[in-house]
């Protein structure tokens, strides 16, 4: 029967009643009406998922992020691939290394031309409407290079296909630029994702050129380039297919000027520049000296070392911490110069380049890191973008040195210029002006 008004004093109100959020579920059992508990028991029933203390695993938990490394990695691995790749080809083709050497060398420095505008793209327009295109140009250069080398084709067409390459984004810088944005204002998580970032690097460059070769040797001379080609491709595909995780555009209402014009960052640039002679240098004065496999050594140091240090804690200051990297790098490189100037054995050797590479990668992750600080938000991707510029520039000079000494001098003394240059790091930073850190007050 209806309940009348009158017949419903002030009262708490029956549970029955009670809000959605706290009240049972009610049910009928044997005959009985029963009341239960809407959410489960929280006793020692079920325990609570805690988070991983491993830094990485918490860093890839971020949403999103696995899948786009997962794209990233296959799209950064070509990178140690296509120069190998090229030159194992026409090499073999044109029965000369010296014009196998020329036409890489012309890309690399399209490549140092072309990035830092095709990064200026990325971050006034966005990463996916410009990597996608971008790569597509890329690809199409060196599907170019396999038709001019297949139909033996005039040696200028070498040149020019492999310098459309120079569109290639920078896949690196994208990566971390998500990571910045994801993880803005942590900077614990920030280090972590720049260690990944590095190790990943030293792990494409290491299994990059042993893939190109095995490739080339164990099918034709253009499997590594066309491999490359449809790994880059594909990568940058899935990559920029993960919207949620990309850096929003930041409208620019007035003209911005250039990270090159950040107090301390020419600096900075510099310092990238003189490491990368020391990874330049490296390189060729190992090859003539052991062969090329006893590389992969120094680049597993530079990745192990790297992973470890990103499970270390930031340093507050960063500017010192570069001081410290770069005096351990100097000092480390020293070890493959005693070990080749007193006639050690192989093993030993190996064991110094190993120990070598241990420097490397903290010493890039402390200056990407400030590189980060120095770089305005909507520029993040030309600021790093300039910064591996620098490095593949200090590689071809590098290059070129410790290939003059061997040369000249042999390969004992050719392991001087890449503690020349680690030493030169050290003092362009010691020198150079603290770069302001734009995410807190505190200078770097």
């Amino acid at each position: 029967m209806p309940i009348s008004p009158a017949a419903r004093p002030d009262r708490a109100p029956s549970p029955l009643f009670t809000s959605p959020a706290s009240a049972p579920l009610l049910t009928i059992s044997g005959g009985q009406l029963v009341a239960a508990p809407r959410s489960a028991p929280t006793g020692s029933g079920r325990r609570r998922s805690r988070p991983s203390s491993n830094p990485y695993l918490r860093l890839l938990a971020t949403p999103g992020a696995r899948a786009f490394t997962a794209g990233n990695l296959i799209a950064r691995l070509p990178m140690g691939m296509l120069s190998v790749s090229a030159v194992i080809m026409i090499a073999g083709s044109r029965g000369s290394y010296a014009l196998a050497g020329a036409v890489t060398a012309t890309g690399l420095a399209a490549t140092a031309v072309v990035a830092p505008f095709t990064a200026r793209l990325v971050d006034r327009f966005g990463q996916a409407r410009v990597a996608v295109p971008a790569t597509a140009l890329a690809v199409l250069g060196s599907l170019a290079l396999v038709l001019c080398v297949h139909h033996d084709a005039p040696a200028w067409t070498l040149f020019a296909a492999y310098a459309a390459t120079a569109t290639t984004p920078n896949t690196g810088g994208m990566s971390r630029a998500r990571w910045a944005y994801l993880h803005r204002g942590d900077p614990a998580a920030l280090h972590t994702a720049n260690s990944f970032e590095q190790a990943a690097d030293e792990l494409c460059f290491m299994l990059g050129p042993v893939l190109a070769a095995t490739l080339c040797g164990a099918l034709f001379p253009e499997a590594g380039t066309l491999v490359g080609a449809v790994l880059l491709m594909a990568g940058v595909l899935i990559f920029a297919a993960q919207r949620a995780t990309e850096p929003p555009v930041t409208p620019r209402t007035r003209a911005v000027a250039s990270p090159l014009r950040t107090p301390g960052m020419p600096a900075l640039l510099a310092v990238f520049l003189a490491t990368g002679a020391v990874f330049g240098s490296l390189e060729v004065v190992s090859i003539a000296h052991a062969g090329g496999a006893i590389l992969a050594l120094q680049a597993a140091g530079s990745c192990a070392a790297g992973l470890l240090y990103g499970s270390l804690r930031p340093a507050r200051n960063v500017h010192l911490r570069l001081l410290l990297c770069l005096a351990a790098m100097t000092a480390l490189m020293s070890l493959p110069l005693l070990a080749a100037t007193g006639s050690a054995a192989l093993p030993v050797l190996a064991l110094c380049l190993l120990l070598a590479g241990a420097a490397t990668a903290p010493s890039m992750v402390t200056g990407m890191t400030l590189v980060q600080r120095a770089t305005r938000p909507e520029q993040l991707n030309e600021g790093m973008t300039l910064s591996v510029t620098a490095l593949l520039g200090g590689v071809a000079v590098g290059a070129a040195v410790g290939g003059r000494l061997v040369e000249h001098a042999g390969t004992a003394p050719g392991y001087a210029a890449p503690v020349s240059a680690a030493a030169l790091a050290l003092v362009i930073a010691a020198a150079g002006c603290r770069i302001p850190n734009r995410t807190s007050a505190q200078a770097c």
